[in-house]
């Protein structure tokens, strides 16, 4: 069987100059059926076998695929704002400052974000977002196992990365991985080795290191949030290599799942083991609910 190629990510910013791609060696290069195998003599078992080492690309089943999703994505939302609710409600959640500080920062970047539009022609600053975009795909690309070998990620005019491996999740980890968030995180989490910043009242600029935190978690959050909902409408092969409706899904899914994870580490009386229970309670209901729908619809007269 022929080796697999080279694996090149792309991003283009729209209405950005025209430049050279990356030269043929650096784009895929598809895989072939070995000499002996014609379409008569396949097998089905080897037709699979080779339909899923070719990712299933742009065919219908990246479609069925994202179909069947749409029930887990239900179910998760449902979990979420029934969370969110109970957050709201039951406990100060609202009030906290965890809340009000990770909102004003997004609060912040919002406005700049929009005021970009207006002052400067389009979203910035681009080149921070092409440099953590194309890295995202880099890290993706490591945690599979593969290489990158040639990479472009500091340019207005979009970047790009040729790697030898690729997949769904390595082409869609920009939309749903907040990197700069991570960065944040663990930032606080090395200070917090070196000293007590959770409980620290020193403050720089009137707000103390927990503070911060949450404010730069909010902006790096509305970062990431607003520059993939700009991305996602301008054609980019990220989406269309493996079909957007299921793109779109997988990417809503995975963002749902990390706003739970803020949610309940935010919220002082939510725990993992509360939303497990949620999300097994509303995955029953929904099957129930779909067996439901069938049963009905081949019973009735």
């Amino acid at each position: 069987m022929a080796g697999v190629g080279d694996f090149c990510f792309l991003f283009m910013p729209p209405g950005s100059r025209s430049r050279k791609k990356p030269d043929a060696a650096s784009r895929r290069r598809r895989k072939e059926l070995p000499a002996e195998t014609g379409a008569s003599r396949e097998s089905i078992g080897a037709r699979f076998s080779r339909w899923r080492h070719q990712g299933f690309r742009t065919s219908s089943f990246n479609t069925v695929y994202g179909i069947f999703l749409l029930g887990p994505a239900w179910v998760l939302t449902q979990t979420f704002f029934g969370l969110f609710s109970q957050a709201s409600s039951e406990q100060p959640f609202w009030k906290g400052e965890e809340f009000w500080f990770f909102s004003l920062g997004a609060a912040l970047w919002l406005l700049w974000f929009i005021g970009s539009f207006w002052a400067m022609g389009g979203p910035r600053p681009l080149r921070i977002y092409v440099f953590g975009h194309e890295l995202t795909h880099a890290i993706w690309v490591w945690l599979w196992g593969g290489k990158v070998y040639e990479k472009q990620w500091w340019s207005r005019d979009g970047g790009y990365i040729v790697t030898d491996t690729h997949n769904f999740w390595i082409a869609l980890a920009p939309y749903f991985y907040p990197l700069y968030s991570l960065v944040v995180v663990v930032a606080f989490g090395i200070g917090s080795l070196f000293y007590n910043l959770t409980n620290s009242t020193v403050s720089f600029l009137m707000m103390t290191p927990l503070q911060w935190l949450f404010l730069l978690l909010g902006a790096t959050w509305a970062f990431h949030l607003t520059f993939t909902i700009w991305m996602i409408p301008k054609g980019q092969t990220d989406l269309t290599s493996h079909g957007v409706f299921f793109s779109l899904v997988i990417i809503y899914l995975m963002n749902v799942i990390l706003l739970s994870v803020f949610l309940v580490v935010a919220a002082p009386d939510l725990s993992f083991f509360s939303y497990a229970g949620d999300l097994l309670l509303h995955a029953e209901d929904f099957s129930e609910m779909i067996w439901n729908g069938v049963v009905n619809y081949f019973t009735a007269p």
